[in-house]
């Protein structure tokens, strides 16, 4: 999963501040599944707003120091209540997925169902097999590596064990593509993130969610 390598003297100060991080993602979510039950607009925007001020001020913010100090703002589209579902997980057949990271080994994932979007397709949902568990749901569409598109690796919509929870609804998995976010790995290369497979692939444009962020030195003039 994301982690920074880092120098013993960094190692104690910088678990505390992803631990913070982590803590109020969590808090974040928690109000966002709280005030979706009636508004899920209202829920994006507190979202979007949350990030931004993470981004912008918090130790453990993925931006290193010069682009943090130029950050306007991470590029999200306007809701749209279409690409948001309560959908079944419908079992399917047992797949393993075993992701190698520079920093933390072979991250285990098994394929605890599957669910189908309408208009958009099928995704696999991933559960985490190591320790802390939860659900990992990414996503890379069509328009993923494309000029104005979404990041090439794919963006992540759940991923319980770091707190992005969007819950259920009437027994239902919530899947809302407005809240599909990049991993850290997007904005600094240092960390190690699991990217969409071809399970987690599909073959349209989702113009919802957060969009690719211009890095410094991929900036064109």
């Amino acid at each position: 999963m994301p982690h920074r390598p880092l120098t013993s003297s960094a190692r104690a100060a910088d678990a505390l501040a992803v631990a913070d991080w982590r803590r109020r993602v969590a808090e974040t979510y928690a109000d966002v599944r709280r005030i979706a039950v009636e508004d899920p607009p209202a829920a994006h925007a507190v979202w979007v707003q949350r990030r931004d001020e993470l981004f912008a001020e918090h130790p453990a913010s993925p931006l290193d120091g010069p682009t943090r100090a130029s950050f306007a703002g991470l590029e999200v589209a306007r809701y749209d209540a279409a690409y948001r579902f309560e959908v079944e997980v419908r079992p399917a057949d047992p797949q393993r997925l075993d992701v190698a990271t520079g920093t933390d080994g072979v991250v285990p994932f098994e394929r605890a169902g599957v669910v189908e979007l309408p208009g958009v397709g099928t995704l696999a949902v991933w559960a985490l097999r190591s320790y802390g568990g939860g659900l990992f749901l990414p996503v890379r569409d069509a328009s993923g590596g494309q000029p104005g598109g979404t990041f090439g690796g794919g963006r992540y919509v759940l991923d319980t064990i770091k707190g992005a929870d969007l819950g259920t609804s009437h027994g239902l998995l919530v899947v809302d593509l407005n809240f599909a976010y990049n991993p850290s790995c997007a904005y600094d290369p240092s960390w190690a993130c699991p990217l969409a497979t071809r399970a987690n692939t599909v073959p349209v444009d989702l113009p919802v969610g957060e969009r690719t962020f211009p890095l410094p030195d991929l900036a064109t003039d």
